[in-house]
């Protein structure tokens, strides 16, 4: 149980817990403060925890406050990350491989990380690699959020298939997701914006133990509304967090702002 966290408002919708903040630091040291007993208590039951960790400017402030936790043994954690784009090397400034390493796995030298290359030469190949490395043991936490579009990792609503039965596979990215990375600074327009990647696909992110999903931001309130007051749908992907038993949504008070459940 996470206590003392200066938390604003929360409720349930489903299963989904729902805890609304002020600030994005007070949003990402709560997720954080969450996750941190989780992978004690799976360290000290099963030697280890595995995790999967999304590559976002929406989970700056989790991973750095993920980072600071005090207690965890991160030698013996397994890292997986959601997605990277194809053909992209690890050395491009908007490689989510160059992401987490730089922003995670160098800060607290994890036990294993495992890399999607994005730029390998047989795409398909590649993701059954990563997918056999995923179906190696249960995944403890997916650390998630949810983009412009309602997307979770590069699922966007024309690739988002609940039953997916790969694990991992090669996605077109729409026009609005794309615009988003242009948005956030990843890429200076639109053209230079990748147009396929490789992802983890709606089932392998919602089979983990548990979900913990960080989405702040106004740019993110229309997606959060549709997430949580829509249909359960894959016009809205991230919306199938809501069928997991043990998930956690943390906002702001700009991305909360268009809910009505509040």
């Amino acid at each position: 149980m996470v206590t003392n966290m200066p938390t604003s408002t929360e409720f349930k919708s489903g299963n989904l817990t729902v805890r609304v903040f002020q600030s994005k630091p007070d949003l990402g040291s709560a997720a954080a403060r969450q996750a941190g007993p989780i992978l004690e208590r799976r360290i000290r039951e099963a030697g280890r925890a595995r995790i999967i960790l999304s590559a976002a400017n929406s989970q700056l402030e989790m991973i750095d406050a993920l980072a600071r936790l005090s207690g965890t043994d991160w030698r013996a954690v397994e890292v997986f990350h959601v997605d990277e784009y194809v053909g992209l090397p690890a050395s491009h400034p908007a490689s989510f491989r160059l992401w987490v390493k730089t922003r995670f796995a160098d800060r607290v030298n994890p036990g294993a990380v495992h890399y999607l290359a994005g730029d390998a030469s047989d795409s398909d190949a590649e993701c059954r690699r990563y997918a056999a490395l995923l179906r190696g043991a249960p995944i403890d936490i997916a650390f998630l959020g949810f983009g412009e579009n309602g997307h979770i990792g590069f699922n966007d609503p024309h690739e988002a298939n609940f039953a997916d039965p790969y694990a991992v596979r090669r996605v077109t990215l729409d026009e609005r997701c794309r615009r988003q990375q242009v948005g956030e600074g990843h890429f200076p327009d639109l053209a230079s914006v990748p147009r396929e990647a490789m992802t983890l696909t709606c089932p392998t992110l919602v089979s983990a133990s548990h979900i913990i999903c960080c989405v702040p931001g106004q740019r993110k309130a229309e997606a959060v509304k549709n997430a949580l007051e829509g249909p359960i749908t894959p016009a809205c992907p991230g919306s199938i967090v809501r069928t997991h038993a043990r998930v956690w949504l943390y906002l702001d008070e700009d991305s909360a702002s268009l809910l009505t459940a509040r």
